[in-house]
């Protein structure tokens, strides 16, 4: 029995070196970090307030996260509806944010360049910066996406999600989502 534990304390020792940290997740070659996201009008899953909606004053609601990675050099958001009925429909595309930024305040302007030097691209209705939820029919899911990057991407302001995501691609150190939700009427 004892000359079994050496084996047994080296399977021990392989079993926990398997393991993976919380808040990791792999995704083949890099190991992506999971922050947190979160809204001062809205919880995870929560109903989005009609202020931040077509039906409202039609503002971006606020958002704050953090521990961005220290090697982080840029962060980019994205925000889209997967539930429209043409497709997923683009709300919000913002990027080059400066990695010690840790929040966007209520309302942020509908420019192509923020003060911080952060950029904004088009939505799905073509135009600069946020385009709150006004789903046809229905309650839809918004999600907000944040992206902490190794680098900044680049892009001129009035670019694309497809854009942002291809430019993005193989330099995502960290991510986050918050989901929320509408529905008219």
């Amino acid at each position: 029995m004892l000359r079994h534990i050496p084996l047994l304390v080296a399977l021990l020792l392989l079993l926990c070196s398997c393991s993976t940290r919380v808040g990791r997740e792999r995704t083949g070659k890099e190991e992506i970090v999971t922050l947190k996201l979160t809204s001062g009008s809205f919880e995870e899953g929560g109903m989005i307030p009609r202020r931040h909606t077509c039906d409202g004053a039609n503002i971006s609601p606020p958002l704050a996260w953090d521990d961005v990675p220290a090697t982080a050099a840029a962060l980019a958001l994205i925000c889209d509806d997967p539930d429209a009925p043409m497709g997923t429909w683009v709300h919000w595309v913002l990027y080059d944010l400066p990695p010690d930024v840790a929040e966007l305040p209520e309302g942020v302007p509908t420019q192509e360049v923020l003060d911080s030097g952060a950029r904004q691209g088009r939505n799905g209705s073509r135009r600069i910066g946020y385009a709150g939820p006004c789903p046809p029919s229905g309650t839809h899911r918004y999600y907000f996406k944040l992206y902490a990057l190794d680098q900044k991407v680049g892009l001129s302001p009035g670019s694309t999600k497809k854009q942002l995501l291809a430019a993005m691609e193989g330099h995502i150190l960290a991510e986050a989502q918050l989901m929320g939700r509408y529905k008219r009427g």
